[in-house]
């Protein structure tokens, strides 16, 4: 997603009044890559920011540039040149707005001398972010801004790279760049294509970490509705009180607190997407609206009794199996066939082997790109024992478990090289006890326990010895075996040949 943060100047509002363009209205219909959202910050003339948004949208449709998302906010600050109170909402909003997009352009034209100088100072903190500017006669211009900000600068660059350490890889924009050079995501990818280019809901299916949440960003991306917006929720996030206003909306007064209407988030979406992330997280009771909104394209806000027509594409993703929530009657069967007519099945990392040395450098790149912000980082790689490592583990938490080491590891060494050490100390122990699930057996039912105990211990030695590279010292420390020669019996027993005896 391409943003444009800018704050609201004298000029902008005087030539809309005459209706001309003045910065911010040369900058969105000019810009070489469209905005797809256009955030503005303004303390004054609030009685004038409807008429503007009005002027920007039409200037933005005339061209068919997105014009959905373009708002004016208030900024809390004291005055015009007051330096801390416009840093505090500069920052709030460009750490927010970087957060969320993939390009972030500020504009240094509107506004006063104090706000260009945060926005810079600011901005220069984040790996995405560029700076525009447009001239007297409307001109727009990229400008470099090649300066060092001293403590400041160092307090922002950091807080960047703390929080991409902490957030979501952004791998990959649309199908075309997607990593996919094994077979296995290869496959996905084509079917991914298929169900884009259709209207049909889509239901991705994966563990926790595949990049659930970016196949349907892709999909979105390449589908016909890909000019309107996307909105995107995680369901086992959202409080029970809140889940029905947060997605069909309230009316003014439905509940303590609500003190005026409220657009949900299928309005919201309307004409675009809306990605549903863990939605086996719904309570029955939402689970019949939103199958109401699938079916028919209507909903109802909370508190009010007129019906809302909302066009909608829905993706939905959880790492739950919904046939065994229908069974347990906790997920609806016909809004599961309803959201099934697109299924995705996201491939476990481990599946993925031939796509992990580009995941690694793609996933390198951004550490890099987030760290160079700081004047004490030292730009690192993988090194090949260090990919052949990456390779040998299981990776249950998927891209998210590897993108998350690959940081730790990154961080606690100052060596240009990260290898087999550095990332075996950056992985996270995990230790594996009973079972916490229920077995039941119903009055006939056999089962051979013999067998199903040797299936186990088979499995987890032969997970084990792949983990520790066919090292049986560390497999042994693994399994939580007396020593190796127990090991060394238990492989005999299972039938199972080590490749690398020591």
């Amino acid at each position: 997603m391409h943003t444009l943060f800018t704050w609201l100047g004298n000029r902008d509002i005087e030539n809309m009044e005459q209706e001309q363009s003045a910065a911010i209205v040369s900058l969105a219909t000019k810009s070489e890559i469209p905005f797809d959202k256009i955030v503005i910050l303004s303390n004054k003339d609030e009685a004038k920011w409807d008429s503007f948004e009005r002027f920007l949208k039409k200037r933005m449709a005339m061209i068919s540039r997105p014009s959905e998302d373009i708002k004016i906010h208030l900024a809390q600050i004291q005055s015009p040149i007051d330096y801390q109170s416009i840093s505090v909402e500069t920052e709030k909003w460009i750490t927010k707005l970087s957060e969320e997009s993939d390009t972030l352009s500020i504009n240094l034209t509107s506004g006063t001398p104090a706000m260009t100088t945060l926005s810079v100072l600011h901005g220069k903190g984040k790996s995405n972010t560029r700076f525009v500017q447009s001239s007297p006669k409307n001109v727009i211009e990229e400008v470099e801004i090649p300066l060092d900000f001293g403590k400041e600068y160092v307090k922002s660059a950091s807080k960047n790279i703390a929080h991409t350490a902490t957030s979501l890889p952004k791998i990959q924009k649309a199908f075309s760049e997607l990593t996919a050079k094994s077979k296995t995501m290869t496959d996905v990818v084509e079917k991914a294509k298929r169900i884009a280019a259709s209207e049909v809901p889509a239901l991705i299916l994966g563990e926790t970490g595949t990049g659930k949440e970016l196949m349907a960003h892709a999909i979105h991306k390449g589908s016909l509705r890909a000019n309107k917006p996307i909105r995107v929720v995680n369901c086992g996030a959202l409080a029970d009180n809140l889940v029905d206003s947060t997605l069909f909306g309230h009316k003014k007064g439905a509940f303590t607190g609500a003190d005026k209407d409220y657009a949900g988030l299928f309005e919201q979406a309307n004409g675009g997407t809306l990605f549903l992330d863990e939605v086996g997280e719904l309570k029955p009771d939402i689970q019949v609206k939103f199958l109401r909104a699938l079916q028919q394209g209507e909903i109802t806000r909370l508190g009010d009794t007129k019906t809302i027509n909302v066009d909608v594409r829905v993706i939905a993703a959880t790492h739950q199996d919904l046939t065994s929530l229908i069974e347990q009657g906790d997920f609806r069967e016909d809004l599961f066939y309803r959201l099934a007519v697109g299924i995705i099945n996201m491939p476990p990392l481990r599946d993925r082997l031939e796509d992990i040395p580009v995941i690694v450098e793609q996933l390198t790149e951004q550490i890099n790109a987030s760290g160079a912000k700081h004047p004490d980082y030292i730009s690192k790689k993988v090194s090949e024992n260090g990919i052949k490592f990456i390779l040998s583990q299981s990776w249950l938490g998927n891209i998210r478990e590897l993108w998350s080491t690959l940081n730790r590891a990154f961080l606690w060494t100052d060596a240009k090289l990260v290898g087999e050490k550095e990332l075996s100390d950056a992985i996270i122990n995990r230790r594996f006890g009973e079972q916490s699930n229920d077995v039941r057996l119903s009055f006939n039912d056999k089962v051979d326990i013999v067998q199903l105990t040797e299936n186990y211990q088979k499995k987890y030695v032969e997970a084990a010895l792949k983990a520790s590279g066919n090292v049986k010292k560390h497999a042994t420390q693994m399994l939580g075996l007396k020593d190796h020669q127990t090991l060394t019996n238990w492989m005999k027993r299972l039938g199972i040949h080590n490749e690398k005896e020591q």
